[in-house]
């Protein structure tokens, strides 16, 4: 009944495109400001606030292909990565360095993520963690969303649900550089040198915590006499396999759009040697909330409402916590 009467305050700076055929875009904004807003009181009452301090990295930078694997050094730089080490764990790393993300399960493939500017209670990013989108696909709209937080907070407009392509084309080149930076990318692709095409972008997949696809759009951009790479790596895996990686594993508007058949595969279904959920998941909120359990600054059933849990659900998990 709470949840029937309660206001929610709506939220402003947030960046939020998705195909017109969304039906749940309301819910989903009325869902991320609850949460965001039960997230910044758990903050207030334990007392742990991390600050955000990446506005000002992109400002002396023009425009050009340059810009986001700049920015994306930067950032790099600034969250502690050395320049050739993988991001192995991206929610812990985010929200270590202030930004809010929460998984929010959306049987949808039109709605991949959003993000929330500073100004209204972020740095905070929602990502679709629906069961059918693969987690390769979780952790590059985790990058991507980022990318818009450091390179695009002019832009960040709720009642904007049209996508500018340079800007979603400077997101998608934050993400692939921030994930698998150029340098690194090459060196560690030479030293696989001696296997086969499909064990090679595996493996090198796997290492970056990428799609299969992003490898391939990688060696495409490159492409050196070698034939199409889509269609060696397709003939490989049937050949080995039995059956192809077809493109219908991914929707249709996806695929036959130049600049969206950038991103890395939607759906989980078509990631080969896939990674599993326990690769994407944020804690930082239920560290937060035991801590004020713990403290007796809120109650056990306070708890399960912020974190979404059953009562009985909470007090399993409370029963459960260990020094």
């Amino acid at each position: 009944m709470g949840d029937l009467v309660e206001e929610v305050p709506p939220l402003r700076a947030v960046r939020f495109r998705s195909r017109k055929r969304l039906r749940t875009r309301e819910q989903i904004l009325v869902d991320t400001a609850r949460w965001l807003g039960d997230f910044l009181e758990i903050e207030r009452v334990v007392g742990d606030h991390v600050a955000w301090g990446f506005e000002g990295l992109a400002r002396d930078l023009g425009g050009g292909a340059e810009r986001p694997p700049v920015v994306a050094s930067r950032v790099r730089e600034a969250f502690g990565l050395d320049g050739d080490e993988p991001v192995r764990e991206l929610c812990g790393l985010l929200e270590a360095h202030g930004v809010k993300v929460l998984p929010l399960s959306v049987a949808s493939h039109d709605f991949f993520g959003l993000s929330v500017a500073p100004g209204d209670g972020g740095p905070a990013m929602v990502v679709n963690t629906w069961e059918r989108i693969s987690v390769e696909r979780w952790i590059f709209t985790a990058a991507h969303e980022l990318g818009h937080l450091v390179l695009h907070l002019a832009a960040y407009d709720v009642d904007e649900s049209d996508e500018p392509d340079e800007q979603e084309h400077e997101a998608n080149a934050f993400a692939a550089a921030f994930l698998m930076p150029d340098g690194v990318f090459w060196r560690e692709w030479e030293e696989t040198r001696g296997l086969a095409l499909v064990d090679r972008v595996l493996k090198v997949k796997r290492m970056f915590r990428v799609s299969y696809r992003t490898v391939l759009h990688r060696l495409a951009a490159r492409a050196t006499g070698s034939g199409n790479i889509w269609s060696r790596f397709q003939w490989d895996y049937k050949r080995r396999h039995g059956r192809a990686l077809l493109r219908d594993d991914e929707p249709a508007a996806l695929a036959a759009d130049a600049f969206r058949a950038s991103f890395p595969e939607d759906r989980r279904s078509g990631e080969p040697e896939r990674l599993s959920a326990a690769d994407f998941e944020e804690d930082r909120l239920a560290r937060l909330v035991r801590r004020a359990v713990e403290s007796e600054a809120i109650s056990l059933g306070r708890g399960a409402e912020i974190l979404g849990l059953t009562p009985q659900e909470m007090r399993d998990l409370a029963s459960s916590w260990v020094a």
